[in-house]
């Protein structure tokens, strides 16, 4: 019977476990034990407005209806991600790799219970360690300005960052912002996958973690050089952060990617992953 931990695979917003497919494939193959999760609000835990799929197609009413994951927030997802955690490794405690937005979520998850994570990696996330809200970095110089033309309406109306995926313009601004390095194949597959909201209560909330809890949970922190919606400057203020509340430095790693490396070079990714896991082993 296997006894190491299993790696825990937490995607960002918008996706689903689905993104990690071309992983876990590699993973198995270093014989890495890997299981991809859905958020709370995403893949088959989402719930899309119903102007999405009403035809004819009502860009405005599907820019204005209130979202149905609304209700979302960081609390709320990351305790479903410990109840994931506590079930996919029996007790045991869990590698955590967390993209993008997954990482606001498994930063709470491991101050709720670092008993369940054996080593965070972060993958090109946001670690909002610092006492203030995922929202204050948006603003920062180190944030870009990337991120705009990605959305649609008011999303303090609607309570969700949201991307109509069917609009060819915006597949255009989505390609280049996520997957400017995918192919065109697989990044069509995955743009046609997105979900629509991206709930504004997760990024809004403010999460404290403690030196006693979460700093002493080892973390890597994986850069992605090339990402263009998550800037490298901005990935090494987190890395910063997390080293100032925790009691070992941060291991950085560095991949020459977009912001989702999963698509354009999964099996360097699995690489850096099984490195963590062979780390959390011993």
């Amino acid at each position: 019977m296997d006894l190491s931990p299993p790696v825990v695979l937490v995607h960002g917003y918008w996706h689903g476990s689905w993104c990690w497919s071309l992983v876990t494939e590699h993973l198995a193959g270093l014989g890495v034990p890997a299981v991809a999760v859905d958020m709370d609000g995403h893949g088959l835990n989402s719930r899309s407005p119903r102007a999405r799929l009403r035809r004819p197609f009502d860009p405005d009413a599907f820019a204005t209806e209130p979202s149905p994951v609304a209700d979302v927030t960081a609390s709320s997802a990351a305790a479903k991600l410990v109840d994931q955690l506590r079930r996919i490794g029996g007790g045991r405690p869990c590698v955590v790799v967390a993209h993008s937005m997954g990482g606001v979520v498994a930063t709470l998850a491991a101050e709720l219970a670092p008993e369940l994570v054996s080593e965070l990696v972060y993958l090109s996330a946001y670690a909002p360690v610092s006492g203030k809200p995922t929202t204050d970095y948006f603003t920062l110089p180190e944030a870009g300005n990337t991120a705009l033309g990605l959305f649609v309406g008011d999303f303090t109306a609607v309570g969700a960052f949201r991307m109509d995926t069917g609009d060819p313009e915006r597949q255009s601004v989505i390609r280049e912002a996520f997957y400017h390095d995918v192919d065109d194949d697989t990044a069509a597959a995955a743009i046609s996958l997105l979900t629509p909201d991206g709930p504004i209560g997760a990024p809004a909330e403010t999460i404290n973690v403690t030196a006693e809890r979460y700093g002493a949970i080892p973390h890597t922190y994986v850069q992605c050089r090339q990402d263009k919606v998550f800037p490298l400057a901005l990935q090494q203020l987190f890395v910063a952060e997390i080293d100032a509340v925790s009691s070992r430095p941060t291991v950085v790693r560095q991949l020459e990617t977009s912001h989702s490396p999963f698509l354009s070079q999964p099996a360097e990714l699995a690489l850096v992953i099984a490195s963590a896991h062979q780390l959390a082993v011993r």
